[in-house]
């Protein structure tokens, strides 16, 4: 099998350098091997594989189809030798993360700078702003979201739980009471976080089935601490995040409505583009912060 390989690998070098010298050279191989490897696998398959002249080296009709076959395979089984060894080594290399700049300021610096100071060989290129990020384009190897759902265009995993609450501040309260049905938002003073997914479209659930309430009002934001600062404010309904929201419930300064009609929950999500192999370093620190929400939880 190894010499199997070994005759496949010489044909798509010799290929790929465009003849035998030139592979030779760039592979640190001699030409006279190279060239015993193709003439045993055209044995070997019983066609021509080449057509090799002084001057040019191209492929027999045979040659385009098998070179076309056996260059993938190759590149698939390189792909998993290095992702084998990559997952089996300690984590190494430049890790691209994204994130939400709040979130990521006030929550995920700590379990990330963590990972970083346990891993020497990572250099964390970390970018925290509030924008969907193009993971591809961008060259991100990993972005943290939080949303009710996945992105269908990703691969992504669960890390952790949040609860979404529905709050006012007592003086928007005095002013336009509390509202008994989410129907009863239309026409109140809201806050839209333009980063969270439907915006000013927010999810209920009432007998059972999610519904969907448009809401307006002065501020649109794309910040949920912006969110939370106009709610305080006085400035009207918002929907936040538990890690923002508990602090300000228990001082005070915003008062939770519809709390019945809330069950759902958000999820903060690794996401990761669409790969035949996770790459190590990524594994890890998802692996991570995993465990660490299990200890710390939003």
């Amino acid at each position: 099998m190894t010499q199997d390989l070994a005759r496949i690998r010489a044909f798509v070098q010799v290929y790929d350098a465009g003849g035998f010298s030139a592979a030779a050279r760039i592979h640190g191989r001699s030409k006279a091997l190279l060239s015993k490897y193709v003439t045993d696998l055209e044995d070997y398959l019983g066609v021509r594989l080449m057509n090799r002249t002084t001057r040019k080296l191209s492929l027999t009709e045979a040659g385009e189809a098998y070179y076309r076959e056996v260059s993938q395979i190759l590149s698939q089984l390189d792909d998993l030798d290095a992702t084998i060894s990559d997952q089996t080594a300690a984590p190494r290399g430049v890790l691209r993360v994204s994130a939400p700049r709040n979130f990521g300021e006030q929550t995920l610096a700590e379990p990330l700078f963590e990972f970083v100071a346990q891993h020497p060989d990572v250099t964390l290129d970390l970018r925290l702003e509030d924008r969907m990020v193009d993971l591809v384009d961008e060259g991100i190897d990993l972005a943290l979201r939080i949303s009710a759902m996945p992105d269908s265009s990703l691969i992504s995993r669960k890390i952790a739980e949040t609860s979404i609450s529905v709050c006012a501040a007592p003086a928007v309260i005095k002013a336009y009471g509390v509202p008994k049905t989410p129907e009863a938002l239309r026409g109140l003073p809201c806050i839209v976080d333009t980063n969270m997914t439907g915006q000013a479209n927010w999810r209920f659930v009432v007998d059972g089935r999610t519904v969907s309430i448009h809401v307006d009002g002065q501020v649109r934001v794309n910040s949920p601490v912006g969110v939370l600062i106009a709610a305080q404010k006085g400035l009207g309904f918002a929907g936040l995040p538990s890690f923002l929201s508990d602090s300000a419930i228990a001082d005070g300064s915003l008062v939770p409505v519809l709390q019945e009609y809330l069950p759902y929950r958000a999820f903060l999500q690794a996401v990761y583009p669409h790969r035949r192999h996770l790459s190590g370093k990524v594994r890890a620190l998802i692996d991570y912060l995993v465990a660490w929400f299990e200890k710390n939880p939003l």
